[in-house]
């Protein structure tokens, strides 16, 4: 059985911010009366199932659970420093008027937080009101629904699919037999499944077409709605082709995420901008199958006869990227892999392709004045194919692709040509997509992860990255400072919020208001661990070090059938009590709980207190140059 993803059938999302406290009592605030965009973040624990268990020794996986945790410490991080400017604007804003706190909608935040006893919430709030999260447990099954099956389906049945379902499923069964999970034909060195992967793969769609719903039913005025998302999930999607898994990828988050779009909401034109340091091939080509797909019915549409019904226009796709040429899936120079790479065509055939490629900076300035203006003509091409194709509307929608693995602060192993960028390219970059989605698609932006390995490169690139998406209230765009992210003061970060196991962070006894504020926020977004997964253990060794290198299949497809039906997927619900995590693995169980009824769906939030949460278990990763 499942249900529809979105509206108000999304039973499995459940609020962890105080943003709804606030509306809940007063009501969604009229169109007309808000003065900023919304963000929301989506966090999906099921994403954490997907885990290496081929051996013990995991010191060279680099697309790892812990990857999100990272993640979390970054927008923690984040959410602390616009919490911080959010209220020093309302105080302002207060002195200005009467001298003390007399905004209903101030008084409703503090009192709520009292409520739940957050460390010094009388003095600020946490989270800015234009902010949300959600801990999501929406899921789709990839063999019923519409949008996984327009993008991986096939004419005949869908094979791939089943495959990858059954690989998952006899994981455990397969690595006993013959040390190896991953069938033959299939990459080994740069993919692995467990029994679990299938949730995590499932439930990272299910957390995209949910964001999406989201965000192209803001302007219905639900609680629930925001113009721009972010959606924090793994295993990543941009190397996955039709039926190519590759690159850590087994599905194509983004793409049916368009799809997704497309099929339910009506979405005609589709920007993919993708910033991960590596090619999104896997992308490109659906890209181009599907472009190709629509260029070939508008050519028939319009060789048909006078008295035919005109053909309804599909979908339109423009994928730019910004990688490094030299890296995967480029890195051994095949001649397909770097033609695609390289590929800028617009308009011809109907594909909408801008690839640019990174290049080595040896100062700020350089950066800045010379390479990063380059960069943005992946902007500037967007906006030229979404003025070629009617301009502004109510059919278009913009994608990240958003990979941090091209950071400075990245795994020199994973970043050994040296094409970087710093770290307020991500909020920079972020800004200016924003400005683009607010000409061109009021506003409305989807960034998905996709790459990005090491706790640095994660945390500093979520950080800057969630800085250019958030709007504040009565603040313009120049309340962030790129100061927050600097060596310095990611070493404080990574010191405050690294423990041993089973340990809940320690703050300094003097911190930083932003430090503990960070940790504070950081316990709401934690699950909390109960056990360590037991199928993370095996006896058998990796045949090599997982290096993104040798590889054995040459991805590519032909155009899937759309077979489009109603959108259906799978919603999994909380309890009143607790939220539902991975079975035999992290469970949130928060300390308080505060229940919130709006009038288009009931749903629980839970805020909890920073000592009663304990944090995921650290891997500490030993990451070994490739092998010569």
């Amino acid at each position: 059985m499942h249900t529809e993803i979105g509206g108000h059938e999304q039973a499995g999302a459940v609020d962890v911010s105080t943003r709804d406290l606030v509306v809940s009592e007063g009501g969604p605030l009229p169109e007309s009366s808000r003065s900023s965009k919304r963000t929301a973040v989506y966090l999906q624990d099921d994403c954490l199932k997907h885990r290496y268990i081929r051996s013990k020794d995991t010191s060279g996986i680099v697309e790892r659970p812990e990857r999100l945790r990272a993640v979390k410490v970054g927008l923690s991080a984040a959410i602390a420093h616009a919490g911080e400017v959010s209220a020093k604007h309302t105080a302002r804003r207060n002195d200005s008027t009467t001298g003390k706190i007399t905004s209903t909608e101030t008084d409703t935040l503090v009192s709520a937080l009292e409520r739940m006893n957050i460390g010094q919430a009388q003095d600020q709030q946490l989270w800015p009101s234009s902010v949300t999260f959600y801990r999501t447990a929406a899921k789709v099954d990839l063999l019923d629904h519409p949008a996984v099956k327009y993008v991986h389906g096939d004419v005949e049945g869908d094979v791939y699919l089943e495959n990858l379902t059954a690989w998952a499923r006899d994981s455990q069964e397969n690595i006993q037999k013959k040390g190896l999970e991953i069938p033959d034909g299939i990459p080994p060195l740069d993919l692995y499944l467990c029994p679990t992967s299938m949730d995590a793969i499932q439930g990272a769609v299910g957390a995209v077409c949910e964001a999406v719903d989201n965000v192209l039913t803001s302007d219905a005025g639900g609680s629930k709605g925001c113009e721009r998302a972010f959606v924090a999930i793994r295993p990543p999607g941009h190397h996955c082709g039709e039926d190519t898994p590759s690159g850590f990828c087994f599905v194509n988050n983004v793409v049916i995420g368009a799809a997704h779009a497309h099929l339910k909401h009506n979405i005609k034109r589709v920007i993919i901008l993708d910033i991960d340091l590596h090619h999104g091939n896997g992308t490109q080509s659906l890209a181009w199958q599907i472009n190709e797909e629509t260029y070939l019915k508008s050519l028939e549409s319009e060789g048909s006869q006078n008295n035919m019904p005109p053909t309804q226009s599909g979908l339109q796709i423009y994928y730019g990227s910004l990688h490094d040429i030299l890296s995967y899936p480029c890195e051994d120079g095949k001649l397909h892999m770097v033609q695609a790479a390289s590929t800028s065509i617009h308009g011809p055939h109907g594909q909408h392709v801008e690839n640019i490629h990174l290049q080595q900076y040896d100062s700020s300035e350089h950066f800045w004045g010379t390479l990063y203006p380059k960069y943005l003509n992946l902007i500037h091409r967007a906006r030229d194919f979404l003025d070629r194709t009617g301009g502004p509307g109510d059919d278009v929608l913009i994608f990240i692709s958003c990979g941090f693995d091209a950071c400075e602060h990245e795994y020199p192993s994973m970043s050994r040509h040296g094409r970087r960028v710093p770290v307020s390219f991500y909020h920079r970059f972020t800004r200016d997509t924003r400005s683009l989605a607010d000409q061109y698609a009021r506003g409305r932006l989807v960034s998905v992860l996709e790459g990005g390995y090491s706790d640095k490169a994660l945390l500093s690139g979520a950080m800057a990255h969630v800085c250019g998406l958030v709007e504040l209230e009565g603040e313009d765009g120049s309340w962030v400072d790129q100061e927050w992210w600097n060596t310095e003061n990611i070493n404080k970060l990574e010191k405050v919020i690294k423990t041993r196991k089973g340990l809940r962070p320690s703050v300094p006894s003097a911190p930083e208001d932003w430090l503990s504020r960070t940790v504070e926020i950081l316990a709401t977004l934690d699950p909390k661990p109960t056990s360590s997964p037991a199928s993370s253990r095996s006896s058998r060794a990796p045949p090599t070090v997982r290096t993104l290198r040798k590889r054995k299949k040459d991805p590519g497809g032909t155009p899937s059938d759309s077979g489009s039906t109603t959108l259906s997927g799978s919603t999994k619900n909380t309890s009143s009590s607790a939220l539902e995590g991975p079975s035999g693995g992290y469970s949130p169980t928060p300390e308080t709980e505060t229940k919130i009824e709006d009038s288009s769906t009931q749903r629980t939030a839970f805020v909890a207190s920073a000592s009663s949460r304990k944090k995921l278990p650290r891997v500490i990763l030993h990451v070994r140059p490739p092998a010569t």
